[in-house]
């Protein structure tokens, strides 16, 4: 089966438009209501959510959706996409809601679940919650009705849960950071984490006002950064997207890491400290300088669809804890049950303080490849996957590659386009490559 309202990441789309609308959310809430009390006779819900103004009314109507099936309801309160996993799990609640649209702008919102474990759901749940979307309510009596509640000290214990992830041994004092929370769901935990940690803070993007969520700051625009990182002659600089599951970092020269590299660099972490991974997951975007330098060392490398969530599958079927995408979603399972942006800083930080070495030092000799991303759009009709010229081409190209770089041909999944990447060490042969495979489709007229 196909779903009809879930996408790789939970429901989401434009406040106002189906579906996000206040009676669409509180009918999923009944229907997801009604699926948990298939399984336990009083079920509990955790109900997170970002800085979004249109979360004060997603919220209510979670609320009465959830109640209305005879379900309690704690409400948290603006906090990070983590947190709520964690609370989640902590709380020994049966589900876990956020509300939030991630690194979206504030015209957009969304709906996520967590399991008890504080972990995604899988396809199965979400196809019983839209073929209960179906049915007719089934609305509990008075008595049986739901209540609600709040937990005041959500985010107190989100930050102490985020301390517990970094070595008890070291701390963070000498360092000066900037923390960039873009106006999003970690403005008042994140930099609290890191000046506990007895970091020096400066602190952007902590002003949300329900419309300014990752405005011209957060991971997605990480120039804000940069310039503040250099203003305040910071050591380093952290951003975080508006729901801060994903991480962007900044050193003190302006260069900017990105999640390959921040991935790689926790992976020679644990090496360092003789607890040597057996492999790691990283996705079909995944730069190959990471590849080679994991292999180099003797370190398994797989990769899954993009997708946190396809990341996070991959590494419990192999029964690994290390994984992520080059957006900054990272995943370190030993630590977290998904992905954090605070919790992966810290093992970055961690890894700087353990070795005395700055995050460029210890990344050196792995840099990434230059990539060169062609966009071709195609006619309707057409299908790229039968092009032989294409095929010969890319066989041709592989093989002048070798292990010096690699082919990735995939479709848009929202446009008729067909987006040919090609890296190599080298950038020229990357563009000249990238140039003619992009050839050998015939662009729509």
């Amino acid at each position: 089966m196909t779903r009809k309202y879930f996408g790789t990441d939970g429901i989401r789309g434009t406040v106002g438009q189906a579906p996000i609308t206040p009676d669409f959310v509180l009918r999923l809430a009944h229907a997801v209501g009604r699926v948990l009390k298939k399984t336990q006779a009083r079920p509990t819900v955790l109900i997170g959510k970002d800085t979004r103004i249109s979360g004060y009314m997603l919220e209510s109507a979670l609320e009465s959706g959830f109640n209305s099936a005879g379900v309690d309801v704690v409400l948290l309160g603006p906090l990070p996409t983590p947190g709520v996993a964690y609370l989640t799990r902590a709380q020994r609640a049966s589900l876990g809601v956020v509300i939030s649209a991630s690194h979206n702008a504030y015209p957009d919102n969304g709906i996520k679940f967590f399991s008890a474990q504080g972990t995604k759901l899988d396809d199965a749940w979400e196809l019983a919650v839209e073929a209960a979307l179906e049915e007719a309510p089934v609305w509990a009596d008075s008595a049986a009705l739901g209540k609600a509640r709040r937990l005041n000290d959500a985010a107190g214990r989100y930050i102490e849960f985020c301390k517990s992830t970094f070595a008890n041994d070291l701390t963070l004092r000498g360092m000066k950071l900037v923390v960039d929370a873009a106006h999003g769901a970690a403005y008042q935990v994140a930099p609290n984490v890191f000046h506990e940690l007895g970091a020096e803070v400066t602190s952007i993007g902590v002003s949300p006002d329900g419309l300014n969520i990752n405005k011209g700051v957060g991971a997605t625009h990480p120039q804000a950064l940069v310039s503040a990182v250099t203003a305040q002659r910071a050591d380093y600089g952290i951003a975080l997207d508006g729901d801060a599951d994903r991480l962007q970092l900044v050193d003190a020269s302006g260069r900017l890491f990105n999640g390959d590299e921040l991935l790689y660099l926790m992976v020679a972490e644990r090496i360092a400290r003789g607890e040597k991974p057996v492999g790691v997951v990283g996705t079909l975007m995944t730069n190959k300088a990471v590849e080679v330098a994991l292999r180099k060392q003797g370190i398994e490398f797989v990769r899954a669809k993009v997708g946190d969530r396809y990341v996070l599958e991959e590494l419990d079927k192999r029964g690994w804890i290390l994984g992520g995408e080059g957006s900054g979603h990272l995943l370190a399972l030993d630590r977290h049950t998904t992905g954090d942006g605070i919790v992966s800083a810290l093992q970055v930080l961690q890894a700087c303080v353990r070795s005395g070495k700055t995050v460029a030092q210890l990344l050196d000799g792995v840099t990434l490849f230059p990539q060169t991303l062609i966009n071709v759009r195609l006619a309707p009709e057409q299908n790229w996957k039968d092009n032989q010229a294409l095929a010969s081409e890319t066989e041709r190209i592989e093989a002048e590659l070798g292990d010096a770089g690699r082919v990735l041909i995939r479709a848009s999944g929202t446009e008729p386009l067909v987006r040919v990447m090609v890296e190599a060490r080298d950038a020229a042969q990357a563009e000249s490559s990238a140039k003619r495979l992009a050839a050998t489709l015939e662009p729509a007229k």
